[in-house]
C-alpha cells in the first residue's frame, strides 16, 4: 500500500528506470531518473523499479538523492541478482549494494530455465535454488519487501517444468513477498503464459498456510511477438495481481509491455482499479513527458495515448462519430487524458470541418461560412500539395485566419541561410540570419547549426526569445520531408511536416514549397505563432 493509503486491486510496477533505459537510444542522466520518478509518482504506480545499484554507480547515486523526492504514491526498488556461485549473501557486493541503496523494497531476479542455469550461470540445479532461497531469506531477514523475478519461466516451464516450480518453491519458502513470471525472451503465447500464471498462484496457495499475508503473482512480458499488452492482461485474467511494464513500451529489443496501452485496459475494460481516483485521466500527459526526459516520441499509433488512438478520416466515420461517438470509438478519449481529432482533408467533409473548428469557435457548425470557406481553402491548398491530416496546429491557424480571430505575433522581414562543405565543425556546418518584427521593433539575430533548418530554427528562436520568453522550452522533436511530386526531380515541390514540443503537449504544423529552406520556415513560423497563441489564450483564461 502506498503512503497514500490506496489499495489497487492490480499493482503497477513500471520498471522505465531499469528495464526501459536498456532500450535502444535511451540515456538516462541521474536529473533525469529523478524527474522520471516524479512523473511516475503523479501518475501513481505502486512501484518504481529505478535501477541496479550493483553494476551502474549512477544509479546508487540516484538512489541517495531520490531519498528528497517525497514520493507520496510509489516506493522505489532497487534490483539485483541472486548471490553468486559459492558466496554467502553477506559476502557479495552485488547484494550488499541493494542494502546500501536503503529502499523497503528490492527485486531479485534468479533463473528459471535449467538451460541458464547450466549453461549462463555454469552452476549446478541445486546450487542455482540454494542461490534464490537463500538470497531472498537474507534480504527479508533485514526487514526488505523482496519481489522475486522469475527470468525466462516460461520458457523453463516448456522445457523443464518441475524445475521451473521449484525455483517458484524455494523463493516462495524463503519468504518471497511476490513472485513476477518473466517472458524475458518475449516468445511466449497467451496459452501458456495464462497456464504458467494459473500453476504459480496454485503453488503459492499451497504454501500460504505458514504466511501472515498471501503471496502476489505477477508479470513481466517482452514485445518481441507484439504480445506483450495481451500477455499482461491476459495474466491478470488469470489471476496476476501484480504487472510490470514501461510507461511507454522501451525496454530490450522490441521493449516491454506498455503500461499506457494496459492499464487503461484493466480499468476501463475490466473494471479493476490500477490507479488512485482521477489519474488515469492524466496518463497521456505524463506518458508524452516521461517520454520527452527520455528523449523519445511516443508512438503515434499506441492505443489510448497515442496521437492517432481517436483520430477520424473519412467522412463517414466522422459523421458517425458525431452522432454517436461510441460508434468509432471503443472509449470515451478523454478518460485517458487524449484527444479526439478529425483529421483535416478533401475527405473528411464539412462535419468533420467544423468539428475541428470548434476548438477555436465553439459556434461554427457544418453550415457555418467559416466551415465553407475552410472546406475550399483546404481543397485549394491540398491540390498545392499541402496536407492538414497530420498538421492539427496549421489546419487550426487556418481556421483563426479564416475567422480574423488573430494577428500574426511576428513576421521575417528577411533571412538568409548559408551551408559550407567541408565544414570546419561537423556540428556547425550551416549559419543562418534572420530579421524580425515584434510590434514594430525589429530584432536580428544569427546562429549556427548542424543543417540547414536547424541553424535557421536557432537564429529564429534566438530573435524571438528576447519579446517571447517561453520559446526557450519548445524544441523540434521530428521533421519530416516529403517530396510532392517527383517527375519534377530537383524542382519539385516538397512538403515539411515539423513536430514541436514544450515537454508538456506536441503539435505538428506543415509547410510546401519547392524550396526545402522556405518549406521549412513556413513550417517553423506556424509552430512558434501555434504555441505563443495558445500560451495566451491559457493566461487570459486563468486571468478570469
Amino acid at each position: 500500500m502506498s503512503e497514500s493509503g490506496f489499495l489497487p486491486q492490480v499493482e503497477v510496477f513500471d520498471t522505465s528506470l531499469r528495464d526501459g533505459a536498456q532500450g535502444e537510444g535511451i540515456a538516462f542522466s541521474v536529473r533525469d531518473k529523478l524527474a522520471v520518478a516524479q512523473t511516475l509518482d503523479e501518475l501513481g504506480v505502486a512501484w518504481i523499479e529505478a535501477g541496479n545499484p550493483g553494476s551502474n554507480p549512477k544509479d546508487l547515486e540516484f538512489f541517495r538523492m531520490a531519498k528528497g523526492l517525497g514520493l507520496t504514491s510509489s516506493r522505489l526498488c532497487a534490483f539485483g541478482p541472486t548471490r553468486k556461485k559459492g558466496v554467502s549473501p553477506s559476502e557479495d557486493d552485488s547484494v550488499l549494494s541493494l542494502l546500501r541503496a536503503e529502499t523497503d523494497a528490492v527485486v531479485i531476479f534468479g533463473k528459471s530455465w535449467d538451460l541458464h542455469t547450466r549453461e549462463v550461470l555454469r552452476v549446478s540445479l541445486e546450487e542455482n535454488l540454494a542461490m534464490i532461497g537463500e538470497t531472498v531469506a537474507f534480504f527479508k531477514e533485514a526487514g526488505k519487501t523482496v519481489i522475486y523475478d522469475a527470468e525466462h519461466f516460461f520458457d523453463g516451464r516448456k522445457a523443464n517444468p518441475d524445475y521451473a516450480m521449484a525455483t517458484l518453491s524455494a523463493a516462495l519458502d524463503a519468504g518471497a513477498d511476490r513472485i513476477v513470471l518473466c517472458d524475458t525472451n518475449g516468445g511466449s503465447f497467451p496459452l501458456a503464459i495464462q497456464g504458467g500464471v494459473r500453476a504459480a498462484i496454485a503453488l503459492a496457495a499451497a504454501k500460504a498456510e505458514n504466511r501472515s499475508a498471501p503471496v502476489i503473482v505477477g508479470i513481466h512480458a517482452h514485445d518481441d511477438m507484439g504480445l506483450a499488452v495481451a500477455n499482461t492482461i491476459l495474466a491478470v485474467e488469470a489471476g496476476a495481481r501484480h504487472i510490470q511494464g514501461t510507461l511507454v513500451g522501451s525496454g530490450e529489443r522490441c521493449g516491454n509491455a506498455a503500461l499506457a496501452a494496459t492499464v487503461p485496459s484493466l480499468e476501463l475494460k475490466l473494471n479493476l482499479s490500477c490507479l488512485p481516483e482521477g489519474r488515469l485521466e492524466r496518463i497521456s500527459a505524463l506518458a508524452r513527458r516521461v517520454a520527452e526526459i527520455a528523449n523519445v516520441a511516443v508512438p503515434e499509433g499506441m492505443p489510448y495515448v497515442g496521437s492517432r488512438a481517436f483520430a477520424h478520416k473519412a467522412g463517414m466515420h466522422a459523421d458517425g462519430i458525431l452522432k454517436v461517438k461510441s460508434s468509432f470509438e471503443h472509449v470515451d478519449p478523454a478518460k485517458v487524458g487524449n484527444d479526439r481529432r478529425f483529421l483535416m482533408s478533401e475527405v473528411g467533409g464539412r462535419a468533420a470541418i467544423a468539428e475541428r473548428a470548434k476548438k477555436v469557435d465553439p459556434s461554427i457548425t457544418k453550415d457555418h461560412p467559416v466551415a465553407a470557406a475552410v472546406a475550399l481553402r483546404l481543397k485549394e491548398l491540398e491540390a498545392a500539395g499541402w496536407q492538414f491530416e497530420g498538421a492539427d496546429a496549421s489546419f487550426e491557424l487556418l481556421v483563426r485566419h479564416e475567422l480574423g480571430a488573430s494577428k500574426p505575433l511576428f513576421s521575417i522581414e528577411r533571412y538568409r541561410v548559408v551551408s559550407e562543405h567541408p565544414a570546419p565543425d561537423a556540428n556547425s556546418c550551416s549559419n543562418a540570419w534572420v530579421k524580425v518584427l515584434v510590434d514594430g521593433v525589429t530584432e536580428m539575430a544569427a546562429a549556427e547549426g548542424d543543417g540547414p533548418v536547424n541553424a535557421l530554427d536557432k537564429a529564429l528562436r534566438r530573435a524571438l526569445e528576447g519579446f517571447y520568453p517561453e520559446l526557450g522550452r519548445v524544441r523540434l522533436s521530428d521533421y519530416k520531408v516529403r517530396v510532392i511530386d517527383g517527375q519534377d526531380a530537383t524542382a519539385a515541390k516538397v512538403r515539411v511536416l515539423i513536430e514541436s514540443t514544450d515537454g508538456n503537449e506536441a503539435w505538428t504544423t506543415v509547410g510546401v514549397s519547392t524550396d526545402i529552406i522556405d518549406a521549412s520556415r513556413a513550417a517553423l513560423v506556424d509552430s512558434i505563432e501555434y504555441k505563443l497563441i495558445r500560451d495566451m489564450e491559457r493566461s487570459l483564461k486563468t486571468n478570469l
